[in-house]
């Protein structure tokens, strides 16, 4: 076994890779933005390395500044958790290379099934059924159009190297094709550096059920049962739960062992999760290959829980050249678990991202019930990275059981300062369509009423004002933290003064942030007051158009001198892994661009000027 380990990932995916190795001796190493400086992942970890400034392709997804900070503690290999370079080949490959050893499949294992066509090709070889469409790239919108007249409209137009809905742009007409074409390719190259995309018939209310592999270098895979991750807002999965309520038993055994198939003649080693859509056309029940994710899953939770078994220590394990000691016969499947995302987001706002700080986080306990997070109190919830915050695990020995235990310890679950989608979940559990197991991908996008959303938001939902008014005790007692950075290495000092005035943490640049929270703020640009729709009044008679939450800029649409028209986009803004279209309240003339591709904003700051 490995002495030391650095997990290349922040958040909850970070501790919980760090709990595995401390459970089998190991320690850990973390890698850390400036936005992380007081991230629960680097008080989690026994030392911990900056590797550079908040923007992830600057820090946590730069290549040599995570190898070097592996480098500089000394540690023996490296896991990559769940996004970020979890999935990058060409990373993976760099880590093979050095003195590291990569905790995962192997490089060449990464590029057959990471890239969409290769995995499709693959697994027709290996007989496992795959959606109608390319096992190519498409080099046009016209090639587009020739796919949709062999298969009819609509089609799935996806990102090569796409997941979690990035990257996937359906087109119902030959009008769209060319639009969608073109932003397909726009996410794939902004979230996975891969512009190609390839096309196939796209199946209109499926379920998404996954089934989770370990295999070792001795020649064992094994499947660990299904889950069923159905419930989805657009193509991002909410909740999750194992085995999957809408597979019979032949269907599940059929399933499982495809995957196995499949990953069998990727050669593939250590854990993923082979993906499948499951359509009922009202005949039969049928299935199709999707995609093979090269990592642990967010979701990976419940099957530990109705398995017993414990997936990252396998990958530790067998990363470090072990053998799966279990058959396949052996592995059982008991009970009934679901998997609630507590993501900061609106679910009454159409799930837009919230940022804030936790002035209360109080997660509920007792008997089946797990929570596997990362923040604490008083942590502050930024814009820069994914919204998830932290993952409600429950469960039982059935499915019914297990719905009432998650409406018991949802209650439970106390955040204020920002909204959550808890609101979101409670009314789920309640659902009639979901509690019965009927729902597909469309259910929540398409057929869920979203009133019904808005006014569970109002009856569970609620946000703190961040005021604490009347606290005569803050000025008795001041702890101050200073972090302090020695050749990029992390240290904490922690002082305590009493008689003085509480201050706010302070960082070796200067930067002042929330005392314990995740980032430091910056000045905006210029001060101005909202006039309440969008646009904001600036000395000069000019408008801002103004970024409505932190994020970084996918593209500018507009130039100097152009005149736009009230709805119109002029910037598209990604936020906590969305894109989110910014648009002009009324038309006008732009008379200043004020920021770039690639520019981090902060809400409220001033992306365009009109006149």
């Amino acid at each position: 076994m490995f002495n030391k380990v650095l997990v290349a990932n922040r958040g909850e995916i970070a501790v919980r890779v760090m709990r595995a190795c401390r459970d089998l001796g190991v320690r850990t190493v973390a890698v850390y933005s400036d936005a992380d400086r007081h991230a629960g992942h680097v008080r989690m970890a026994d030392e911990a390395y900056n590797v550079g400034p908040a923007r992830a392709a600057d820090s946590y997804l730069d290549h040599e500044a995570v190898i070097e900070a592996g480098r500089k503690a000394d540690a023996d290999a490296v896991h990559p958790g769940y996004g970020f370079l979890a999935e990058n080949a060409e990373f993976a490959r760099k880590v093979e290379e050095s003195d590291l050893v990569w905790i995962g499949p192997s490089a060449d294992a990464m590029e057959r099934l990471g890239e969409k066509t290769k995995a499709r090709s693959l697994m027709q070889e290996a007989d496992v059924p795959v959606v109608p469409g390319t096992t190519e790239p498409v080099e046009s919108a016209d090639a587009v159009k020739q796919v949709a007249a062999e298969y009819g409209y609509p089609v799935a137009i996806k990102a090569e190297g796409g997941g979690g809905g990035r990257g996937l742009k359906v087109v119902r007409s030959a009008e769209e094709v060319e639009a969608q074409f073109e932003t397909a390719k726009r996410e794939g190259e902004a979230y996975f550096d891969n512009a190609s995309v390839y096309v196939e018939k796209y199946l209109e209310a499926p379920r998404h059920v996954e089934v989770q592999i370990l295999a070792d270098e001795h020649g064992n895979v094994r499947h660990l049962g299904e889950r069923d991750c159905s419930l989805q807002r657009r193509h991002q999965k909410v909740i999750e739960e194992a085995p999957s309520p809408a597979l019979d038993s032949d269907l599940r055994e059929e399933i499982g062992d495809a995957a196995r198939r499949g990953v069998r003649e990727a050669d593939y080693t250590n854990a993923g999760t082979v993906e499948f859509l499951v359509e009922d056309t009202g005949e039969e029940t049928e299935f199709y290959f999707m995609e093979v994710n090269t990592r642990i899953q967010v979701e990976h939770t419940v099957t530990e829980e109705v398995t017993g078994i414990d997936i990252v220590k396998w990958q530790l394990r067998v990363a470090a050249g072990g053998e799966l000691d279990f058959a396949q016969e052996s592995v059982s499947i008991d009970g009934h678990a679901i998997e609630f995302r507590i993501n900061a987001e609106n679910a009454a706002d159409d799930f837009a991202p919230a940022t804030g700080t936790l002035e209360t986080y109080d997660p509920p306990g007792g008997v089946g019930v797990r929570v596997d997070d990362a923040v604490r109190q008083a942590d502050g919830i930024g814009g820069d990275y994914d919204s998830m915050i932290a993952k409600l695990i429950v469960d039982a020995g059935d499915r019914e059981e297990c719905l009432a235990r998650s409406e018991r310890a949802l209650s439970e679950f106390e955040v204020e300062g920002l909204r959550t989608i808890i609101p979101f979940h409670r009314l789920m559990v309640t659902d009639g369509t979901f509690r019965a197991g009927e729902h597909t991908t469309k259910y929540l996008d398409e057929e869920l009423d979203r009133g019904r959303i808005e006014r569970a938001a109002e009856k569970w939902g609620g946000e703190s004002d961040g005021a604490d008014e009347g606290d005569d005790d803050a000025t008795e007692t001041a702890e101050r933290e200073f972090t302090v950075e020695v050749n990029g290495k992390r240290f904490e000092v922690n002082l305590e003064e009493r008689g003085a005035p509480a201050v706010p943490a302070v960082d070796v640049a200067g930067e002042t942030g929330s005392a314990g929270g995740g980032g430091t703020t910056r000045s905006r640009p210029d001060e101005a007051t909202d006039d309440g729709d969008g646009a904001v009044e600036i000395e000069g008679g000019g408008e801002r158009v103004v970024a409505e939450m932190q994020g970084t800029i996918l593209s500018v649409e507009v130039t100097e001198g152009d005149e736009v028209a009230a709805g119109d986009v002029v910037c598209v803004l990604e936020a906590m892994k969305m894109e989110n279209d910014v648009v002009v309240e009324r038309g006008g003339t732009v008379a200043e661009v004020l920021v770039g591709e690639g520019d981090s904003v902060d809400m409220d700051d001033t992306l365009v000027i009109l006149e």
